[in-house]
């Protein structure tokens, strides 16, 4: 893996829109040969809380857009659930910002440590112009790249105060879909308290900024 790559690249860009430009242009990440499209975000730059997902699928390769298949429509109704409109409220980027491809011929693969790790600086430099006050962190991929650690079973529910922001890993919603059970205890069920405690966060944090 070669790490200078992104170092050739200005650090800090002015915008967003800056950054998203110069993102698409890429064609030196390690996944650009796998032919997929870079998927960056979706919702709005304004919102103070963000969710960072794992990498895109094949419906948000194909629309541009992260969070649009059967997980993201799930996320959309947990956000709903408490309150927040996923369009205004929200700011929606993944950790890794192409589709990585199956290995031979099986299921599309999750992404590997040097990818995440590659494609890191993006996403600091997206929450450095975004500028959330929470950050929802969604699975594996999301809490090994900002957090550096991996076991969402442990980690999920736990708030950990990063760079000034507060960041609470959380079950991805696609794991929810592969354990649909409401019962006490069930994924569904730590996640409905997990979004409650993300609403009172926010609104406790949101309040004092006021």
């Amino acid at each position: 893996m070669q790490m200078g790559l992104f170092e050739e690249r200005p650090r800090y860009y002015s915008s967003l829109d800056e950054l998203v430009a110069a993102m698409m242009k890429m064609e030196d990440d390690p996944l650009f040969p796998a032919g997929t499209n870079m998927v960056i975000y979706r919702g709005n730059p304004a919102a103070k809380l963000m969710i960072v997902g794992e990498a895109p699928g094949t419906e948000e390769d194909r629309l541009g857009k992260p969070f649009v298949g059967r997980s993201g429509q799930l996320l959309d109704q947990i956000l709903a659930a408490a309150g927040f409109d996923p369009e205004q409220d929200v700011f929606i980027t993944n950790a890794v910002f192409r589709l990585p491809p199956g290995d031979g011929g099986k299921p599309l693969r999750k992404p590997t440590s040097d990818e995440i790790i590659f494609y890191k600086p993006f996403l600091l430099e997206i929450i450095r112009l975004v500028d959330p006050v929470v950050m929802i962190l969604t699975g594996n991929v999301a809490t090994e790249s900002l957090l550096d650690k991996v076991g969402i079973t442990k980690l999920r529910g736990q708030w950990h105060e990063w760079q000034g922001r507060w960041a609470l890993p959380m079950f991805h919603p696609a794991y929810l879909l592969r354990n649909p059970s409401r019962a006490p205890g069930s994924p569904k069920a730590l996640t409905w308290q997990d979004i409650k405690e993300v609403r009172r966060k926010y609104d406790e944090l949101l309040a004092g900024a006021g």
